[in-house]
């Protein structure tokens, strides 16, 4: 392409380095992590520090497995129904909003983004008291979709945020097209407007998911039941019931974490697409 410069020489050697030794810094909690959930508890604690374990120990794992004493697979599967339920929720209003927002002008529409803006950078601490007493109201609370409406609170605007420049980049030629072709508006942006915008709809879905599976403070908060809380709020109380047995809980924060690490392994495409694509017109 003609835009790209091509690095080469010595700037190139300096610059892979650096991007070898920060993707080290990078990913050295992660294997620090998986290092502990295979070492034993004396292990653990030795002065100075193993790095590769010196007796492999696998029972942390068997535990959750063969024996699931610590209700892995039940906290698992609350994570991915809140999660999921979070992110539909997120996609499907986002996705209709972005576009009304995009492709209409209308009063109130620069306060409207603003006000989407804002709630991204309102702590979570704000947001608890009034949701509490919303989903309490609403005989929500201690239910999984009290977290899975507070979840979206937080997918959605950054859905249409993203999204708006999606649906502002496309031309309005291709809708017009669409319009001679016997298309209607509704079946036009189903038909047209959505696959061009797959992308960014993937990566809102794709980052609306993380946000959920993440979550600790509204898993925390709403569902009082240690049966239907999230796997983030099962490593909080693994750790308050059973004490800091440390190759137990990083074992159980590996199982977390392989997820979100296969999400963006095979959805990077998306990811990457997504978010340059998005930046092209605001």
């Amino acid at each position: 392409m003609g835009g790209e410069k091509k690095i080469t020489g010595k700037k190139n050697v300096i610059l892979s380095i650096l991007s070898v030794v920060l993707l080290c810094v990078l990913l050295f909690p992660l294997f620090w992590i998986l290092m502990t959930s295979l070492k034993t508890e004396q292990e653990i604690f030795r002065i100075p520090p193993t790095i590769i374990p010196e007796k492999l120990n696998l029972a942390s794992y068997a535990a959750q497995v063969e024996t699931g004493d610590f209700n892995m697979f039940q906290s698992f599967a609350n994570s991915f129904i809140i999660s999921i339920g979070a992110t539909l929720i997120s996609v499907i209003l986002a996705v209709p909003a972005s576009y009304g927002i995009a492709k209409y002008r209308f009063r109130g529409r620069k306060v409207m983004l603003l006000g989407f803006l804002v709630t991204q950078m309102l702590p979570v601490a704000v947001l608890l008291t009034p949701m509490f007493i919303l989903f309490r109201g609403m005989n929500l609370y201690n239910t999984p979709g009290a977290a899975i409406l507070a979840d979206a609170t937080i997918g959605i605007p950054f859905s249409i945020l993203i999204l708006k420049n999606y649906f502002a980049s496309i031309p309005r030629d291709l809708e017009e097209a669409a319009y001679i072709d016997g298309c209607n508006r509704f079946s036009a942006f189903i038909r047209v407007l959505i696959p061009i915008a797959k992308p960014g709809v993937m990566v809102c879905a794709i980052f609306s998911f993380l946000y959920a599976w993440g979550d600790l403070a509204y898993g925390m908060t709403f569902i009082i039941d240690q049966q239907k809380r999230p796997i983030t709020a099962g490593i909080f109380n693994f750790m308050g019931q059973y004490g800091t047995k440390w190759s137990y809980l990083t074992a159980f924060a590996v199982v977390t974490i392989i997820p979100v690490a296969l999400i963006f392994i095979f959805m990077q495409k998306y990811i990457i697409s997504g978010m340059t694509s998005g930046a092209v017109k605001g």
